[in-house]
């Protein structure tokens, strides 16, 4: 069996990955023993994220290479601005955060620069980038979701719950369908072109780890990888 592309880019970002698995946050949602505030940081800045992740989602839609992709990205923008958005309301009231604090919020500077990155790579680069940016975020949680839930169960059943919508075979179908996008791309691809995609992939792994360190710190500033 040939290896995938996407194997080949997480096997270059393992370390980062690893260090996102180990993360005191991540455990800490795990075990049940991060602290509220951590964790209500986190769902002010993630809401303001998934608002620019949903234009990059659009972008997507608008530079993909054939229909199904198109119609792909147009579905996974519209669950992701109606039932997505809605569900981490209900998560945000649960831990105290009303609606109009979640608008109010702004937007920390390692979540700014993460989305940043990933408009610019979507609107300079070409379809190619874009694909191998995006995949980290969605594949990640994937694989945090699996590995938090085959531990413990923590006592706090909105943990708990939190767990179980990024390790269900949903979410993990969704993580899925972008590997093989950026499997088929980097596949076909010639080298510069893998080149830039391994870069893009990186780069967003050292942003999604980044922002789990900005989460742990609640003060907006997460510590990039070098």
């Amino acid at each position: 069996m040939s290896s995938r592309f996407s194997d080949h880019l997480q096997k270059l970002a393992d370390p980062i990955w690893q260090s996102q698995l180990q993360h005191p946050f991540v455990k800490g949602i795990g075990d049940g023993s991060l602290a509220p505030e951590k964790f209500r940081f986190w769902i002010l800045q993630d809401y303001r994220f998934l608002i620019e992740y949903c234009r990059l989602l659009a972008l997507a839609a608008a530079r993909a290479p054939d229909f199904e992709t198109l119609t792909w990205f147009a579905d996974l923008l519209l669950a992701t601005a109606r039932t997505e958005m809605d569900l981490h309301r209900a998560l945000a009231a649960e831990f105290g955060i009303g609606a109009a604090d979640l608008e109010a919020a702004p937007m920390a500077p390692t979540t700014r620069a993460y989305t940043d990155f990933l408009i610019r790579t979507a609107t300079t680069g070409d379809f190619a980038d874009l694909a191998a940016a995006l995949l980290p975020c969605m594949w990640a949680f994937s694989e945090i979701g699996l590995c938090l839930a085959a531990g413990s169960r923590p006592a706090d059943a909105r943990l708990a719950a939190w767990i179980d919508s990024y390790a269900s075979p949903e979410f993990q179908a969704l993580a899925d369908w972008c590997r093989r996008l950026v499997d088929r791309i980097g596949g076909e691809a010639a080298m510069p072109v893998k080149k830039r995609m391994e870069a893009a992939f990186l780069a967003s792994s050292e942003y999604e780890l980044a922002f789990w360190q900005m989460a742990w710190n609640a003060n907006g500033e997460g510590q990039m990888a070098h």
